[in-house]
């Protein structure tokens, strides 16, 4: 038997009515705050992300699926969409929009990783870009964004934010973080130590608990700060309070990619097992120069929708409360005999169209399997129909939960409510 390939998903028709809520949820939210969808392609030229996200992080060293095509371009899957959208905004010109720029998707990425709960090498992701604007509250903005909708599904998420400084100030915090590590190089993880000569930085995100026993003893994002970038994380503090939006400093946040600059965040939800951080992201002003486009400065964030999901069903497991489900059936047409099967086609069809929710049978069942059916499917009503009530235009209607039957015209079962 043919199986799907390791770490991805079939979403099943039982679950997709979570997934649209979540969307729907989304779309109105993004809807809101100002912010147009963007789409961009399945995958894109291996450079952008070699070039935008950096060649020592894990995405590109370890979990890029890259393909070739006939002509020698080396391509790869997606892994992540901060890079496509800059690519996408330089490409075609959206650098000369009013700012600030303000995009959102929802779409799914790839990455070559080990697959566990939550963690997935097909996944699912809704982001925010804003684009154009350096102040400390468009930060806020950006975060007020998951948080709103963190609180709209009833999902416990407690943001945790840190600052890594700018190009100017981390020189010297990079110097702080190898003079401390180095007097504990053989303590690190193998990754660690070649995380030391190239980007220390990492190391502060490493999950093994001996490097993270270290990281709680290392030097402090925030104590090494320039002005400039203290008085943005102090600007960014002052908004999020004024918007009632509850936070942590954490200075072992850094995210895993290269090139976030000054604000980092994080959202950590305790519904979803180890794989705990729900949405990340921060500030990124070098990438659009970085990728040859202009000096324009960014700030955004990734959500993870298979995580969220995993928190909702948590959620209502531990509230006891219901999950959406797809949309059941009105009513359902109960033919008997092959003229009035023939009519059930077409009176479903008007249903249908009017608006109404509405089944038939097309499987030649008896009229006890159909009942049966109806009810298996949860239609609330069933319209028994056959060459009598053609002749009459009636049909009897039999309300499936209580057993009640009345006699209906025909062409009054569009005007049946639920």
């Amino acid at each position: 038997m043919i199986q799907k390939p390791k770490g991805t998903l079939d979403i099943l028709p039982d679950e997709t009515p979570l997934w649209q809520m979540i969307e729907e949820n989304v779309r109105d939210i993004t809807s809101n705050y100002g912010f147009a969808e963007i789409k961009f392609p399945t995958f894109e030229d291996s450079a952008l992300f070699k070039r935008g996200v950096g060649g020592t992080t894990d995405i590109v060293q370890k979990e890029m699926f890259t393909l070739g095509d006939r002509d020698g371009n080396e391509l790869c899957l997606r892994p992540e969409g901060t890079a496509c959208v800059v690519r996408s905004v330089i490409e075609n010109g959206l650098f000369n929009e009013p700012m600030p720029l303000k995009l959102y998707y929802f779409t799914n990425f790839f990455r070559y990783e080990k697959p566990q709960a939550g963690r997935s090498r097909e996944f699912y992701q809704f982001g925010v870009e804003m684009f154009g604007t350096s102040k400390a509250s468009a930060d806020a903005t950006v975060i007020s964004i998951a948080d709103t909708l963190f609180k709209r599904l009833g999902v416990n998420a407690r943001l945790n934010i840190n600052s890594i400084g700018c190009p100017n100030c981390r020189p010297n915090y990079h110097k702080a973080l190898v003079d401390y590590f180095s007097a504990h190089e053989e303590e690190l993880c193998d990754t660690c130590r070649e995380r030391l000569k190239t980007n220390p930085l990492r190391i502060l995100d490493c999950k093994s608990p001996i490097c993270g026993a270290l990281c709680d003893n290392a030097p402090k994002t925030v104590e090494h700060l320039c002005p400039e970038c203290e008085e943005h994380f102090d600007e960014l503090k002052s908004s999020l309070t004024a918007m009632d939006i509850d936070f942590s400093i954490n200075p072992r946040i850094v995210r895993g990619l290269d090139y976030y600059t000054r604000t980092v965040f994080e959202f950590i939800s305790d519904d979803i097992g180890a794989q705990s951080t729900v949405c990340g992201g921060g500030r990124y002003d070098g990438l659009v120069k970085e990728l040859d486009g202009p000096d324009l400065c960014g700030i955004g964030f990734g959500l993870g929708i298979t995580r969220l999901v995993l928190a909702l069903k948590k959620n209502a497991e531990t509230k006891g409360t219901a999950l959406p489900e797809n949309k059941k059936p009105l009513i359902y047409i109960a033919p008997m005999g092959k003229e009035a099967a023939t009519k059930a086609v077409g009176i479903v069809h008007k249903l249908r169209t009017a608006g109404v929710a509405a089944e038939c049978d097309i499987t030649g069942r008896s009229l006890k399997a159909q009942m049966k059916y109806a009810d298996k499917i949860g239609a609330k009503y069933a319209a028994v129909i056959g060459d009598n009530e053609l002749e009459q235009g009636v049909c009897e209607l039999k309300n499936l939960r209580d057993g009640e039957k009345k006699n209906i015209a025909i062409d009054e079962l569009s005007t049946i409510k639920d």
